[in-house]
Parts: structure tokens; C-alpha cells; sequence
């Protein structure tokens, strides 16, 4: 196999793996749909994350901090 063929056999598989990959500037939004959009998920996000601590300290259980052992 010459090298030249090579090249162009790896651009295209490159380029079909590619192809899928990477953001997609043209989901049909706005700018400013885009930024409504995006905050309903981060607040979403900080509010299962809030959500989340809140259940993992009202846990009780073992109690204490980690790391901290008794001599």
C-alpha cells in the first residue's frame, strides 16, 4: 500500500469519527433561548445537588468527621 492512499484512508476514517463528535453550535435556539435553557438546567443541577447534601447530613448513622479515629 502506497502512502498516499494511507493519508487519505485515515482522513476519512478521522473525519468519520469525528463527524459525531463535539458541540452542535446549530441546535436551532437563540442566544437568548440558549441562556434561559441552560440556566433552568444548572439550577436543576444546584438543586439535586442541594438536595443531595442536605439528605447526606441529616443522615446520622456513624457520625463524625471522616478520617478522625479513636486511641
Amino acid at each position: 500500500m502506497t502512502r498516499g492512499s494511507q493519508r487519505e484512508r485515515d482522513r476519512e476514517r478521522a473525519a468519520a469519527r469525528a463527524g459525531g463528535k463535539g458541540k452542535n453550535a446549530d441546535d436551532g435556539l437563540t442566544p437568548e433561548q440558549r441562556r434561559e435553557r441552560d440556566g433552568k438546567a444548572l439550577q436543576e443541577k444546584a438543586a439535586k445537588k442541594a438536595a443531595q447534601a442536605a439528605g447526606a447530613s441529616s443522615g446520622g448513622g456513624a457520625g463524625g468527621a471522616k478520617g478522625t479515629t479513636k486511641k
